[in-house]
């Protein structure tokens, strides 16, 4: 070791200082939940939060840029628009229809040199040709030339489309069949026949249920030269195939009903002879029926000026096809959208391999979203909604805004780990019994222990569960609590919908983390009333029908403090509108505006109703409206509450100011 100078060296450890961190994972988890939970307190719903965190361009964990699915989604979009400007699909019937015309010039030519009756009557045969090239074509089948030239660009039309058909729906035919022309080598059209054959009875197979492993094997041992990509299996085989033959299709609803008709009449003649037209439709019926969602039927308008041939057409369409699946993938528009509906293979044919990489980080961002907990899918397969753990972080981001906004800053620490359900320490203690959650004396616990190995003469200290003690503490009494906020769509159309939503989150969270003894119901109210949990919050939308039913939403909150008799009741009411809706003895609401004395006094019975409870009843008032003013300034005065008239900004400060007040008063009085 010594000899090659290795003795005394020292490694040195240090933070990374050559750029981008190999090491770190290409996405920041902790961040992409704060700006989920951002979006949601801002007022918006948590599926389009995600969508925007997934769609718009992000930042790694390296701080390098990233395209979004808006940016992919608008490369996939321009490579669509363009691949129909590359020139016009209906190039297999012109550059015919171009053939036939020289053909035709040519022979006439050559007529014309000759004083006979035999080439009087060819120009007469070509004076009566049909303007349909297809049907033209047809009927010089038998045609005897005089211009060696004009037979073969004749020969040229059908030698042509036939080489393209085949070639576009077999690639790598040529190479398979060694050169030969199927149309012209009867032995390579009966290879061809043999291929379609066999290939059609797998297919057959396949669609039946039947196990093809060993009859795929045994196809591609004897016609595998047709498929230079080798496919790994039967469904690889028909998604190949399948593709192919759905742009030829595509191809033909492209056309004007003229030229799809001389198309498949050209088609026709060029296979004919061979026999393998039969088989080729069958090909296309089997693949059809196997790959139904490919878009078969559908047609497009190309914009470009130069004609391309069949081969070149259909290629334009199967491009625009991959992509018209990508702009849905992207879209992630249908339900249940994840990204790993994204084809990340065609992503990378279509759009490169950056763009390849950037749907991976995105795809391990909300993977990795789901793994940590922070999202998880709805009951049924249904949409991602935000984890309990999400739901907290979000809480405890709406309880630290609203606590920054209190005057002065609040008192004491808000941020506590651990809450139980005990009061204050009474300075006595006892023995620990199972189920207790009062604090342990550690004092007196290991005092205990002390003693009884003493005692025992024990040369070391033990300890043993009798020796446990706790704290005792006084009981504390809890409180009801019933928080009604109002889901009508002037809370979105006045900017109060996200600080309704901050309001009730913080809320929510300072109860269970500080006053776990006290019971929380949150309450929206629309035309009907519900009861709502901290995801349903997080998630619900404006009620876009009108009516602002509080009656209903009061008879709830009665419902919530009945089923906590021992705690302090107390409802918190925030609200933009009169009531405008109340439930008839039918349980339908009624709607009606202005509001109608039937609605009002079936609310104030609600308010009397809880007023003889014993509820305290405080209401938030937001906006200036002379008639929720009468209202709620009545509503206090008969039922001993108080009303306040926050700004949207301030309504966080103010509910949970409320609430910590009501808590000390109730402490202070005990």
């Amino acid at each position: 070791m010594s000899g090659n100078g290795s003795r005394g060296r020292r490694a040195r450890y240090g933070v990374w200082q050559g750029g981008a961190d190999p090491l770190a994972p290409p996405y920041d988890v902790r961040a992409a939940v704060d700006r989920l939970g951002e979006e949601v307190l801002a007022g918006g719903s948590l599926p389009d939060a995600l969508r925007d965190l997934l769609r718009r361009r992000g930042t790694d964990a390296n701080g390098e840029r990233g395209q979004g699915l808006d940016d992919l989604f608008e490369r996939a979009r321009r490579m669509r628009r363009d691949a129909l400007r590359r020139g016009r699909l209906d190039g297999t019937v012109t550059r015919a229809q171009a053939l036939l015309d020289r053909a035709v010039a040519a022979e006439r030519e050559a007529l014309a040199g000759r004083d006979d009756d035999d080439a009087r009557f060819a120009e007469a045969q070509l004076d009566t040709l049909p303007r349909s090239t297809a049907r033209a074509v047809e009927e010089l089948a038998d045609y005897e030339w005089t211009s060696d030239e004009a037979r073969a660009d004749y020969q040229r039309i059908l030698d042509e489309l036939r080489d393209e058909v085949l070639q576009q729906r077999f690639q790598g035919m040529k190479d398979a069949l060694n050169g030969a022309d199927p149309g012209k080598n009867p032995e390579a059209a009966q290879r061809m026949g043999e291929m379609l054959q066999d290939l059609n009875d797998l297919l057959g197979k396949h669609a039946r249920g039947e196990d093809t492993d060993d009859a795929f094997a045994e196809f591609m041992d004897r016609h595998g030269d047709f498929f230079p990509d080798a496919p790994q299996d039967v469904d690889e085989l028909i998604d190949q195939l399948a593709r192919q033959a759905a742009s030829a299709e595509r191809l033909m609803r492209s056309l004007s009903s003229a030229q799809r008709d001389e198309l498949a009449q050209l088609m026709q003649q060029a296979l004919a002879g061979t026999g393998l037209a039969e088989q080729m439709g069958a090909l296309t019926d089997n693949l059809r029926s196997l790959r139904p969602d490919l878009r078969w039927d559908r047609g497009e308008r190309s914009q470009g000026d130069q004609p391309m041939g069949y081969g070149e057409a259909t290629a334009a369409l199967g491009e625009v096809a991959e992509l018209d699946d990508l702009l849905e993938q992207l879209g992630q528009e249908h339900p249940g959208a994840t990204l790993d509906d994204v084809d990340v293979d065609a992503v990378e044919r279509q759009l490169g391999r950056r763009a390849a990489d950037d749907v991976r980080r995105l795809r391990d961002l909300e993977a990795e979203l789901r793994r940590q907990g922070w999202l998880q899918r709805a009951a049924g397969g249904g949409e991602l909604t935000l984890s309990p753990k999400a739901l907290r972080r979000l809480g405890s981001t709406a309880l630290k805004v609203v606590f920054g906004q209190l005057s002065g800053g609040a008192r004491g620490q808000h941020d506590t780990r651990s809450a139980g359900a005990a009061g204050e320490a009474t300075g006595a203690s006892r023995a620990w019994e199972f189920g207790d959650e009062q604090p342990l004396d550690v004092v007196r616990t290991v005092s205990n222990a002390v003693q009884r190995s003493h005692a025992a003469g024990a040369g070391r200290v033990d300890l043993d569960v009798s020796d446990f003690e706790v704290i005792e503490t006084e009981r504390r009494a809890g409180a009801a609590v019933a928080l009604l906020v109002d889901l009508s769509f002037s809370m979105v159309s006045e900017g109060r919908w996200g600080p309704m939503k901050q309001t009730a989150l913080a809320l929510s969270h300072l109860v269970a983390t500080q006053f776990p003894q006290d019971a929380l119901q949150i309450i929206g109210f629309g035309r009907y009333a519900m009861r709502l949990t901290q995801g349903e919050l997080a998630a619900v939308e404006p009620d876009f029908v009108q009516g602002t039913n509080l009656q209903h939403a009061l008879q709830l909150a009665q419902r919530h403090l009945r089923r906590h008799p021992d705690g302090d009741p107390v409802v918190l009411v925030v609200t933009d509108g009169e009531p405008t809706a109340h439930l008839a003895d039918d349980g339908e609401a009624v709607f009606a505006w202005p509001p109608q004395p039937e609605t009002v006094r079936a609310t104030v019975r609600e308010v009397d109703a809880l007023t003889r409870f014993g509820a305290t009843l405080n209401l938030f008032m937001l906006g200036e409206d002379p008639g929720l003013q009468r209202f709620v300034d009545a509503v206090a005065r008969r039922s001993g509450g108080r009303v306040l008239t926050p700004s949207a900004q301030d309504l966080g400060r103010y509910v949970v100011q409320d609430y910590l007040r009501a808590r000390q008063g109730r402490r202070a009085a005990g």
